[in-house]
């Protein structure tokens, strides 16, 4: 069995269910298993013992699209694609990344995926929530190959042909939904419990509006028989909430899921931007957690703050949403745009937000081997080189962290006991090769007509 010891500086324990930071400990790993935490240097077959090094519990990114939001990179930012002033949703993200299936091959779908994966790590994710196409098999195949924990999260849609007309409202054409159910069902046979069980699979119906109630009782039906995480989009727009209201009898799009009987301690709902304070109070009693990707909306003008849900009493995770695979920097965001929407600079604090990552991420998926340094957890880890200028000088490591680290700072990642992320290098594969690929691959999606006219300028 392989032993790894790494010095911290500083190590994010937790003492009375709070994160808790301890100075100078050593971490020890023993195969895929964290043996100690101790003040004595241990023997080991691979010691790091390096200078200012923050070792976290590995971080849970529990929604990001490394597919989807890479054919709208560096197009969709101010305001561009947004027909009308509306979500890029149903203009760029899903007719382009539809289109993309047929067009590109399997090994250039990969190459997308390699590429997605790459930015996750070296943006310090050691477990990640996934949702794309059921037509890309290809996210469980590289991130299998390159050592992520993944949570693979299959699309399910009642059409897979969403299209949003000029009034914003999406209409259906046909009915994908048992076709869709089938190919989740098919996908789980094969990669739940891959990679010596870091791969599984989560039941993800696209959305609300995507996604009719014999669709929804079904997938949750199913994913409470295998026991399996549910993730969906929940009020991610103004329109979104339009149409469920139209629809469903006055609605909101939370209340339509309670109504089916998904609004539960199993669920995990993006975004929930568009919902109202009723909303989340009917939230807060279900027990579902909001996953909260700031960044995002940013771009949009629009807030979404984590303080808002977590003052309702809600679980409030943290995600990345694809638009930018930096989680630290995403934890920055959350704080500030959660302060400026308060007018106050004690919400969203950076204990709160750590554990939005760690604990009360692997707690939403019912993991608490994740997310937590102690004896007997799962080797996961994520370091940060705190001895950058930027970072100096450091009162507190954790504040430091939240307020003023990003990607650039991640030294190490640990999957399972495996070094997979090294003085910031990925160990595994030739970085130059998996961006200069990915990247040509995303480019032959740009070159289509339909994507140089959802991009352009109204």
């Amino acid at each position: 069995m392989t032993t790894v010891a790494i010095f911290g500086a500083w190590v994010l324990t937790r003492r009375d269910g709070r994160p808790h930071v301890v100075r100078d400990r050593w971490v020890l790993v023993e195969g895929n298993r964290i043996a100690a935490v101790t003040p004595d240097r241990p023997a080991a077959d691979e010691t790091f013992d390096r200078p200012g090094r923050f070792v976290l519990p590995g971080l849970l990114n529990l929604h990001n699209h490394c597919f989807s939001e890479a054919i709208a990179r560096s197009h969709t930012e101010d305001g561009r694609g947004r027909k009308g002033g509306r979500s890029i949703v149903y203009t760029v993200l899903l007719p382009l990344s539809k289109t993309a299936l047929t067009l590109l091959s399997p090994q250039e779908r990969l190459s997308i995926a390699q590429l997605g994966i790459l930015q996750l790590l070296k943006g310090g994710a050691t477990t990640v929530m996934e949702p794309f196409r059921n037509g890309l098999p290809e996210m469980f195949e590289a991130a299998e190959e390159m050592g992520l924990r993944f949570y693979g999260a299959p699309y399910l849609f009642s059409t897979a042909d969403a299209k949003a007309g000029p009034d914003g409202r999406v209409t259906y054409a046909g009915d994908d939904g048992e076709a869709d159910l089938a190919a989740w069902n098919a996908l789980h046979a094969r990669w739940e419990g891959r990679g010596e069980g870091r791969i599984r699979l989560a039941m993800s119906p696209h959305a609300t509006d995507t996604c009719g109630p014999d669709l929804l009782r079904a997938c949750a039906a199913r994913a409470r028989e295998l026991g399996v995480p549910i993730t969906t989009h929940l009020a991610q727009s103004d329109d979104e909430v339009a149409t469920i209201r139209a629809r469903h009898d006055g609605r909101s799009p939370a209340e339509y899921l309670d109504w089916l009987g998904l609004l539960a301690p199993d669920l995990l709902a993006a975004h929930c931007i568009a919902s109202t304070d009723d909303d989340l109070r009917l939230m807060a009693a279900r027990g579902a957690t909001v996953l909260n990707c700031p960044r995002v909306f940013a771009r949009a003008g629009r807030t979404a703050a984590l303080g808002r849900f977590a003052a309702h009493g809600i679980r409030t995770l943290v995600g990345t949403d694809g638009y930018n695979m930096d989680l630290l920097g995403e934890l920055n965001a959350a704080s500030l745009i959660s302060k400026i929407a308060a007018g106050r600079a004690d919400v969203a604090d950076s204990a709160t937000l750590i554990d939005a990552v760690t604990g009360e991420a692997a707690a939403a998926i019912r993991r608490p081997d994740l997310g937590v340094i102690a004896p007997g957890a799962a080797a996961d880890l994520t370091v940060v080189d705190m001895m950058h200028p930027h970072l100096q000088p450091l009162h507190d490591p954790l504040r430091g962290l939240i307020a003023l680290a990003n990607r650039a700072d991640i030294a190490q990642v640990m999957v399972d006991g495996r070094i997979l992320v090294d003085e910031g290098r990925y160990r595994h594969g030739d970085e130059a090769r998996i961006v200069r690929e990915g990247a040509a691959a995303v480019a032959r999606i740009w070159d289509l007509p339909e994507a140089r006219a959802a991009f352009e300028e109204e």
